[in-house]
């Protein structure tokens, strides 16, 4: 039982790891949601475990970890994992390339979410810039999802 919880933690932190690693900025602007693809996945594959409180406080890390104002990514994934956990029935039954555009959706809409909650707070200008991460999410999900698959089965995370 405590395996099973400390899986699903372990891979929330490696994925905060890895949306604050350093890069370069020519490759900065592609880095992927990595908290959100990890959400994405445990919501669809455990509702009961991982769902809307989980991403609001994995947002809470994530904003504590970029130095953004507090909320913002808690909102943006909470909304985001909400309306993936209202579909989750109907999102399993699709193929992962399936799965790959409806993340990328979700990621275009976390963005947007994103971008107007700190267009209100800073008066940012939107740069299409913003939406790049969006396709290297939906690229990069087949293997996440395959690679947590794989893990769960083994772990016999249930």
């Amino acid at each position: 039982m405590k395996t099973r919880h400390s899986a699903i933690i372990a891979t929330l932190l490696i994925a905060l790891v890895l949306q604050i690693v350093p890069l370069p900025i020519q490759v900065d602007i592609y880095r992927p949601d990595w908290v959100l693809i990890v959400l994405a996945y445990w919501t669809m594959a455990l509702p009961h475990r991982v769902n809307v409180g989980v991403a609001f406080m994995a947002g809470i890390a994530m904003d504590i970890l970029l130095g953004t104002s507090l909320g913002i990514h808690s909102f943006s994934l909470s909304l985001s994992v909400f309306t993936l956990a209202a579909n989750y029935q109907r999102l399993r039954n699709y193929s992962v390339w399936q799965q790959a555009i409806i993340i990328g959706l979700i990621s275009a809409l976390y963005h947007t979410v994103l971008f107007w909650l700190q267009h209100l707070l800073t008066g940012i200008p939107f740069q299409l810039s913003y939406l790049w991460p969006v396709l290297s999410t939906m690229i990069l999900w087949p293997w996440i999802f395959w690679l947590l698959r794989k893990a769960r089965r083994q772990l016999n995370i249930n």
